[in-house]
């Protein structure tokens, strides 16, 4: 007698192994939203006080993300946030839209 397995148990073990797969994937891709949304709002934190520092040591506010760029005070990657939401400055506050 051949040992191994059969078709059915192929079969059987591979419909488990998609239904874990269909089960876990969108739940991971949430996860990925929910963390980059968090990294925005932190990130929004940073440039706050990053404006805060530029009129301290300017005496005025940058007019936007590209002049916190420009003068060091922000990286390029600090630019924009993580979920690709695009940072501006408004009333000496960044905001994401």
């Amino acid at each position: 007698m051949k040992k191994g397995f059969t078709i059915l148990e192929m079969i059987l073990v591979l419909t488990v192994v998609s239904i874990i797969v269909l089960i876990t994937v969108p739940n991971i891709a949430q996860k990925k939203r929910i963390i980059n949304n968090k990294g925005c709002e932190a990130l929004l934190e940073i440039i706050n006080s990053q404006i805060l520092l530029y009129d301290l040591e300017n005496g005025e506010m940058p007019g936007d993300v590209d002049d916190l760029i420009a003068e060091g005070y922000l990286t390029d990657a600090q630019g924009t946030c993580p979920n690709g939401a695009h940072i501006y400055i408004s009333n000496g506050e960044a905001h994401a839209d």
